[in-house]
């Protein structure tokens, strides 16, 4: 758990200086923004709900995972204008391996992710020591942070912590972190400081997909049969005495395709609309292109298949990486930098992710691509050998060297490679 220093129950002054405000579905504090998000389909849409739409956790789980997975290194600039990895910088074992004792950088990063996502907004307290180095990273929920500006211009953030989420004393309340302390990665917002979230700029689109799943549940709860009216030739006393015991009799699956005995002229008359006219199938497909379309994942990607063939599966796998990963990469590693690196480290080091794995495409257009670059001198055999995660060749046997083709020249030494070739002599006698 991260250790604050600092807890305050309440400031009356503490939103006095506020940053321009996100949008959220909030009729309260931020922390409270996951309790509310009426939509026009009548459904209750938030980070959390939203999750429960299988097209939405699919999208989450994809991006997440993607970039959870993702080699992260730390480098430095080389005085030739080359790169070199550093192993031994203490923000290289924090990225790569575990940002703190509870959790692996996968997981790290696949929760800020998923909070991005959802929320529009990663945070993570960052732990330093005495030289101002980072040495531990902590998620922090967004939906419990709130970003002000204090009076001097400086961004203040507020975390409220619950009570049972530290045995320190005192239990809960506000914890005020400097800029320094957070790790923020906004995500796509009005002002660049606080991002908003995609689930609320798109609830209604969540609330209708919510909806025509409950619509589905329900209809096959009944049996898949429409609802109804029952006419009485007469008057009916106890109207509610009727409707209880035709419901225990045939309401529900259990009870479906049932032979209903109907007493003293009564008749039943559906009036429910049939999946058919509604379309219902047809809606519900949409719906996942749609929430698809919102977080830029392929269809096929979350399990549309429906126009996916073997060639422009591969087009929009590497579509996938460039449009949709790509902006969230650099995302991340420029809020990694800014955030972590010392302002003596920023000129010679930098943060990467490695994306060239999602790149490589199938076996035989690596091996003719690596036979191009091979040929034409701008790759050696340990260069290939690396990418294909094979040992090195010892440079004193050939690793290193770097080979074009005998019988490509410049156009310039055309001729003089033919005079070199053919004595004097036999120059005189043609």
């Amino acid at each position: 758990m991260p250790i604050f220093e600092e807890v305050v129950y309440i400031n009356p002054f503490k939103r006095l200086f506020r940053s321009r405000d996100k949008p959220k579905n909030s009729l309260s504090r931020g922390r409270y923004n996951f309790l509310f998000g009426g939509t026009t389909s009548g459904k209750t849409v938030n980070e959390r709900t939203a999750m429960q739409t299988t097209a939405v956790y699919a999208c989450v789980r994809i991006l997440a995972e993607a970039i959870a997975g993702l080699p992260l290194h730390v480098y430095r600039y080389r005085l030739d204008g080359g790169k070199e990895r550093i192993a031994q910088h203490p923000l290289y074992y924090l990225l790569h391996n575990e940002p703190n004792p509870e959790m692996t950088s996968f997981v790290f990063r696949e929760t800020l992710m998923s909070h991005l996502l959802l929320w529009g907004n990663a945070y993570a307290q960052i732990i330093r020591n005495g030289r101002g180095q980072a040495i531990a990273l902590y998620p922090l929920l967004p939906n419990k942070m709130e970003v002000s500006r204090a009076q001097n211009g400086q961004l203040v953030y507020t975390y409220y912590r619950d009570v049972d989420e530290s045995s320190l004393k005192p239990k809960g309340g506000y914890v005020n972190l400097r800029k320094d302390e957070v790790l923020h990665i906004p995500g796509l917002g009005f002002d660049g400081l606080i991002g908003y979230s995609p689930i609320a700029m798109a609830k209604n689109a969540i609330g209708m997909s919510l909806a025509t799943e409950e619509y589905g549940a329900t209809f096959f709860a009944n049996g898949a049969n429409p609802g109804g009216v029952l006419e009485h030739p007469g008057v009916i006393k106890d109207i509610q005495r009727v409707k209880d015991s035709w419901n225990t009799a045939y309401q529900g699956s259990g009870n479906a395709h049932k032979v209903a005995v109907l007493e003293e002229g009564m008749k039943f008359q559906p009036i429910g609309i049939p999946p058919e006219q509604a379309q219902f199938l047809e809606t519900r497909k949409f719906q996942i292109n749609e929430i698809a379309r919102i977080f830029r994942v392929p269809p096929h990607m979350v399990g549309d298949l429906e126009k996916s063939s073997f060639s422009n599966i591969e087009q929009q796998s590497l579509e996938f990486v460039k449009y949709t990963l790509d902006p969230w990469v650099v995302r991340w590693e420029q809020s990694l930098q800014q955030s972590l690196l010392l302002p003596s480290e920023k000129a010679s080091i930098f943060i990467k992710f490695n994306v060239d794995g999602l790149l490589r495409g199938d076996y035989q257009s690596r091996m003719n691509g690596y036979s191009v670059a091979r040929q034409n001198g701008w790759m050696s055999a340990n260069d290939i050998r690396e990418l294909e995660d094979m040992n090195r060749i010892p440079a004193e046997e050939g690793g290193d060297l770097y080979l074009v083709n005998g019988n490509m020249l410049p156009l310039s030494q055309a001729g003089n490679f033919y005079e070199r070739s053919i004595p004097v002599k036999k120059i005189n006698e043609l």
